[in-house]
């Protein structure tokens, strides 16, 4: 687990454009399975996350079709929650950070870290504004 006060400004850098912090399992789960749309953000110190997937986030939602709820978990401290999402996410593996597009409880767009890791947030972005221009 890490210290709070370390990840807090990193989960602002998404609350702060609108996407919601959930910390147990039955938040994400609520999330999830409502009908339409909902994008699930695995959050991480790591700096793909800093560089690349919370930039990415932050462009997408500018686009004007957006997902319904957005969502966000903390890998390494929300760990229940991750878990829950992750369990969701099947088949993919676990992924720290990831970003998942549900439509009515069914996964139908993700983004692995390897997606992630040494690509620009523009190109990130551009794949999550497809994603949100199809099913949402």
């Amino acid at each position: 687990m890490y210290p709070e006060d370390l990840v807090a400004p990193m989960r602002e850098e998404l609350t702060t454009v609108g996407v919601v912090e959930t910390r147990n399992p039955d938040e994400v789960e609520n999330n999830i399975k409502k009908e339409g749309t909902a994008m699930v953000v695995i959050n991480s110190v790591c700096g793909c996350a800093a560089a690349n997937a919370r930039p990415a986030v932050k462009l997408a939602v500018k686009n004007a079709k957006t997902p319904d709820r957005m969502i966000t978990a903390f890998a390494g401290n929300d760990r229940e929650a991750v878990a829950k999402a992750r369990a969701l996410m099947a088949p993919f593996p676990p992924s720290s950070p990831s970003i998942a597009l549900f439509k009515d409880g069914n996964l139908v767009h993700m983004i692995e870290r390897h997606h992630i890791e040494g690509r620009p947030a523009e190109m990130i972005a551009e794949n999550l504004v497809q994603a949100f221009n199809e099913y949402c």
